[in-house]
């Protein structure tokens, strides 16, 4: 277990963000219903659940992409409900995605792909910015690839390279959308240990959306179960894998068979789109 999941009790300060009884949706839909959820500075925490379970919508949420349609999303002590322009612009800058595609620059090189955010949101000179970015490089091990263009690396390179460019501003906040999709095995065991490193290092917090149970469990000092439009379980990682709960037993172990069933649940709302449709024939 991580040292950082041995700490304390947090005072608020120490939380980074917080969802306090969120619902949260598009439109009239409700995705998630009740959402309560903490993510301390120094934590790496998982938000797992199965694919259309709600974990993108959480990391909208997150970063004021998506307003509540219930509760409050508090993101580094700030309520996110209240804040709009440039102080939404102001607090976004104080903190770090890394988006499941990467997001890269294809035009730019290894180098300028980490310094791009210097170059936006700061007034460091280039001596600093060359000092920042081939420090970042040097902790995902692409340093001496500063400069290679980016179809000239690798898919776990590009991961890494991507990681780099999100904790250059060393946010007090990083989320990952899917850090470890499409990576092979070696190519996941690093990333992991990287998102662990950065958090321990920066002091920052960390939140993966991710299903991937084997490697985030490795890392992560907390885990936030979604399924059936709530949270499910958390605890743990060796809380989960000992509990006797059937949803959270079929999901960590992969079974077919479970309270999670294959089809997607009829809805009032797919019952009146039917109905409409058969209507118009």
């Amino acid at each position: 277990m991580p040292d950082s999941a041995r700490s304390s009790s947090p005072s608020s300060s120490d939380v980074a963000l917080a969802f306090d009884r969120l619902s949260v949706g598009y439109g009239e839909r409700t995705i998630l219903q009740n959402i309560d959820m903490q993510v301390r500075r120094g934590q790496v925490v998982a938000i797992m659940g199965g694919s259309g379970s709600g974990k993108t919508t959480l990391l909208r949420a997150a970063t004021g992409q998506l307003a509540p349609q219930a509760g409050r999303v508090v993101t580094l002590g700030e309520d996110l409900s209240r804040l709009s322009g440039d102080r939404l612009f102001a607090l976004r800058k104080r903190m770090g995605v890394l988006f499941q595609q990467g997001a890269l620059f294809t035009d730019l090189d290894v180098f300028e792909n980490v310094a791009f955010p210097l170059r936006e949101h700061t007034s460091m000179s280039e001596a600093e910015i060359l000092d920042r970015v081939l420090a970042k490089l040097d902790a995902v091990g692409l340093k001496a690839a500063a400069f290679l263009r980016t179809s000239e690396i690798s898919g776990g390179m590009a991961r890494r390279l991507a990681l780099a460019r999100a904790v250059v501003l060393e946010p007090e906040l990083i989320l990952y959308d899917e850090p470890f999709a499409g990576l092979d095995p070696i190519s996941m065991g690093v990333t992991a240990q990287l998102i662990r490193t950065m958090t321990d290092t920066l002091g920052c917090a960390s939140v993966l959306i991710t299903h991937d149970v084997q490697e985030s469990f490795h890392i992560t000092d907390q885990v936030y179960l979604l399924g059936r439009g709530s949270l499910v379980a958390s605890g743990t990682p060796a809380e989960l894998s000992a509990s006797k709960d059937p949803f959270v037993h079929q999901f960590l172990n992969g079974e077919p068979d479970g309270p999670v069933a294959f089809q997607y649940p009829e809805t009032p709302e797919y019952r009146a789109w039917l109905e409409r449709r058969r209507s118009a024939r």
